[in-house]
């Protein structure tokens, strides 16, 4: 079986959704058919000209990436420099290529925390905040015997969640009054008689993005014609997105965290500054290029930064300011996320009983060398 270039699009989308990319960015269907039928996908790091003839050779019907093959804007499209060769070969292929880039970084259980996970971090929360995802109180009324439903509808369709709490709601017993003209199909009283009914006013909120399902679940299901419901701001309450972290690892040094952060990543070679024998206990991580997170790291009280493509000057000014780093490298930090990704298409996929062949780009690499 297959599935729609779209629907695996709209996967993506779930895990990190488009508005948490950042603006300068560019992500999403980059290339390619939104319409095809996709039946294999290939994950990589980069839509490389190695990756792209990877994909041809194994007939692949998709690439996903984590960076945008297509970044800055280009005045033509020519086969004599690498991305006019790339694309062309994508396109006259037919392979689509969808990049999830800073969205995916900034996504709760995306790129920096995964790296949370490997590295042993924990009680983390985001570094630098860069998107807020308010929340609305949705209210309706019900008539007696028919609030169980309806509210389960709601909650089913994502409403009702508080931190660790679901299925969050509020009841208050009332009047509705009302009455049917002529056209209508009453589900209580008569037309062009006043009809006052004991109804349940039932709350509860949901995020910004599942405010339309919510309604639609409970318009499925209420059993009046014209269904009365209001939709309120809630100043209190959002979800936060951003990129990095900041948490906690168990008492080491910064020479052995180093050791770990190498071996945990399957790296030969990393760089640090700082004393390698300093103890460290807070720690930052960004996957990537994150040398411009050096201040913000420290203001937040962390040990050590670990991250990757840390200029000169930042790790001057680093170690002016007593913050040891790990530079990991932005290759080194990030291809983590391909065997995740890889994994997370393959069971959205199982859930919807599809077989479809997931695999990671053995073609991918570092393009520096240590000698």
């Amino acid at each position: 079986m297959s599935l729609k270039c779209q629907t695996i699009a709209g996967m993506i989308d779930k895990l990190a959704p488009h508005k948490c990319a950042e603006e300068w960015d560019n992500v999403g269907l980059l290339v390619g058919n939104p319409r095809k039928d996709v039946s294999s996908v290939m994950v990589a790091l980069d839509a490389t000209r190695e990756v792209v003839l990877e994909a041809i050779s194994k007939k692949v019907d998709m690439i996903v990436t984590h960076h945008p093959i297509i970044f800055k804007p280009f005045k033509n499209l020519r086969t004599d420099n690498p991305l006019g060769e790339v694309l062309t070969m994508l396109i006259r292929e037919d392979i689509p290529v969808y990049s999830a880039h800073t969205n995916f970084d900034a996504a709760k259980g995306g790129m920096n925390d995964i790296l949370c996970n490997i590295l042993g971090i924990y009680d983390e929360e985001i570094l630098q905040v860069t998107y807020k995802e308010g929340y609305k109180k949705i209210v309706v009324y019900v008539p007696i015997g028919y609030e169980e439903i309806v509210k389960t509808a709601m909650c089913n369709a994502g409403a009702g969640y508080i931190g660790n709490y679901s299925d969050c709601t509020f009841q208050t017993m009332g009047i509705g009054s009302f009455k049917p003209l002529e056209g209508t199909n009453p589900f209580i009283g008569e037309i062009g008689k006043v009809e006052n009914t004991q109804e349940v006013r039932i709350e509860t909120i949901a995020p910004d993005k599942l405010v339309n399902r919510v309604i639609s679940a409970m318009l499925k299901v209420h059993p009046y014609e014209e269904v009365a419901y209001d939709i309120y701001p809630v100043e209190t309450l959002y979800d936060e997105y951003g990129i990095g972290r900041v948490g906690l690892i168990k008492d080491t040094t910064l020479g052995n965290l180093a050791n770990d952060v190498k071996a945990k990543l399957g790296l030969k070679n990393i760089r640090v500054v700082g004393d390698l024998n300093k103890t460290v206990k807070k720690v930052a991580v960004c996957g990537g290029s994150g040398g411009s997170f050096v201040s913000i790291s420290a203001f937040k009280g962390a040990d050590v930064l670990i991250t990757g493509d840390v200029g000169y000057h930042d790790a001057v000014d680093a170690r002016h300011i007593g913050l040891a780093i790990i530079d990991a490298g932005h290759f080194g930090t990030e291809k983590i996320s391909v065997n995740f990704i890889a994994e997370y298409i393959r069971d959205e996929a199982q859930k919807m009983d599809v077989d479809l062949n997931v695999i990671t780009s053995e073609a991918q690499a570092d393009p520096f060398m240590f000698m």
